[in-house]
């Protein structure tokens, strides 16, 4: 008995040497992978005033497709002497909000007044669906505070709480910002009927993979106690 004892138990600490450094490594991926992803200013491509680049999706929630349409149509309007971009993060740095994210790229894209004169910045962040936008001192004749507000949490964010519709929502601000840096009336924000929304129960991906590893790691913990003790109450009795 007392040889069987002494066997289950080294079989028990074996087991927990090798499954606690298993569990170690997930917890520390886990905790690597956050600001591994996370997007600074300094990871976002150089660009100036008078350059062609006027949609950076970083988080990739355009299609190829809606993206030209995009682009095509901000192209027309840096005609008039107005210039859009329209970018895209996954996440962003820690303590970093959409709208100081905003700021310090607009400052680093246009660092002089009159560079910044004709511009204007739209930002979503796809983690937490947050939206900043920043206009020049010349933009804002036409693209007024109030108007500015209004794209930012009615065009844009209308569609993404219907569903995460990034294309929608790009599509939508683009064409009001088209429109009202043209000198075009504003055609105001997106229309909602009243619907009964129903909020979703299913998990992401990545919290279902994350939810998985960590059961799993705390079944094999329990039964490498488990297991011993029950083996041992067994042959007690």
């Amino acid at each position: 008995m007392n040889r069987l004892l002494n066997q289950v138990f080294s079989c028990t600490k074996y087991i927990q040497r090798l499954i606690l450094p298993v569990a170690l490594m997930i917890l520390i991926a886990q905790l690597v992978t956050f600001p591994a992803n996370a997007t600074g200013v300094y990871q976002m491509p150089k660009l100036s005033a008078g350059d062609r680049t006027w949609v950076i999706d970083q988080a990739e929630v355009l299609s190829r497709i809606n993206e030209n349409k995009i682009s095509s149509e901000l192209e027309k309007l840096a005609q008039t002497g107005n210039e859009v971009r329209l970018v895209t993060t996954r996440r962003l740095d820690y303590g970093e909000t959409a709208d100081s994210f905003a700021n310090k790229l607009f400052e680093k894209w246009f660092p002089t007044p009159e560079a910044q004169a004709n511009q204007t910045l739209l930002l979503i962040d796809t983690l937490s669906n947050s939206t900043a936008i920043r206009t020049g001192d010349k933009a804002k004749s036409l693209l007024t505070d109030e108007i500015a507000k209004s794209v930012v949490a009615e065009t844009v964010l209308v569609p993404l709480r219907f569903g995460d519709k990034y294309n929608q929502a790009f599509m939508d601000a683009s064409n009001r910002l088209v429109a009202v840096l043209s000198g075009n009336p504003d055609p105001g924000p997106p229309q909602v009927a009243e619907t009964v929304s129903v909020k979703g129960t299913f998990k992401k991906a990545e919290e279902t993979d994350t939810g998985n590893a960590t059961i799993w790691v705390i079944g094999l913990l329990l039964a490498a106690t488990i297991i011993p003790m029950a083996t041992y109450y067994l042959y007690v009795r």
